[in-house]
């Protein structure tokens, strides 16, 4: 090869991995654009409440004004089925249910691609089922939004100053006391006896909804001094956790009592 050929060929990659870079800056600058304008949505996406009046008039014992809140929630999107609270967290969100479980993985409560996407309870949960599980999931996001602070449960203080988890939707405003906390992760299909309490949404049986309890409670990284009984709606906080492979970390509550 003569030094001019063997010139232009070094040009001619040159200007190839100038492009390449040129690619990867672009994406990136993208990337941390949407990012960030997610991150002012999400913001905004926490106080949405604040932003729906509804006619005092309607407020009663049964219909509470959060309830109201949802009902009007719904008309920009049915799939917005209620609105979970943890005072004194950054955990204030609205709940969808998607047709599947990945639909609300990367998109918000406006059906907009978003990388912190939504709080979205399991597609598969039956509204018809008495005593059932409220399995709700959400992203771990590293700036203290969505279900981070589902991982500060680790710490039983941090459980003692917040043991309650408020959920509303329209049916009901009610107040779920928390049994248990506890790491987990996904387990192989290989793997034996071990608790996939992410399977558990409709209890068929008595003896289902007991050993959901019971392994929940064996779980738990410290005792609540709460647990449930067959009959006690329950609802289930899960996010992903970083201290195995496929790690997970969840809430579990029983309903106390409707507002």
């Amino acid at each position: 090869m003569t030094k001019g050929k063997r010139f232009r060929k070094v040009k001619k990659s040159y200007k190839i991995l100038i492009f390449i870079l040129l690619i990867i800056i672009i994406a990136s600058v993208i990337y941390i654009v949407n990012y960030f304008l997610d991150k002012e949505e999400v913001k905004e996406e926490s106080n949405l409440l604040n932003t729906i009046t509804v006619d005092k008039a309607d407020i009663t014992p049964e219909k509470t004004e959060r309830m109201l809140q949802i009902e009007e929630l719904k008309k920009k999107n049915s799939d917005i089925i209620g609105w979970i609270e943890i005072e004194g967290t950054n955990i204030n969100y609205p709940v969808l249910q998607g047709e599947d479980n990945d639909f609300y993985m990367n998109r918000n409560y406006d059906k907009e691609e978003s990388v912190y996407g939504a709080l979205f309870l399991d597609a598969g949960y039956d509204w018809n089922i008495e005593s059932n599980n409220f399995l709700i999931y959400g992203h771990n996001m590293q700036d203290g939004s969505m279900f981070n602070n589902l991982l500060n449960y680790a710490d039983e203080e941090y459980y003692k100053e917040h043991p309650i988890i408020r959920f509303t939707t329209t049916e009901e405003d009610a107040e779920y006391e928390i049994i248990s906390a506890f790491r987990s992760r996904v387990y192989y299909k290989s793997e034996k006896n071990v608790f996939r309490y992410y399977y558990f949404i409709n209890p068929k049986t008595e003896k289902e909804y007991n050993e959901f309890v019971e392994n929940a409670k064996e779980a738990s990284l410290y005792d609540t001094g709460k647990t449930a009984e067959y009959g006690d709606q329950l609802i289930t906080l899960s996010t992903c956790a970083y201290h195995t492979e496929d790690g997970r970390f969840a809430v579990v509550g029983r309903k106390i009592n409707d507002k």
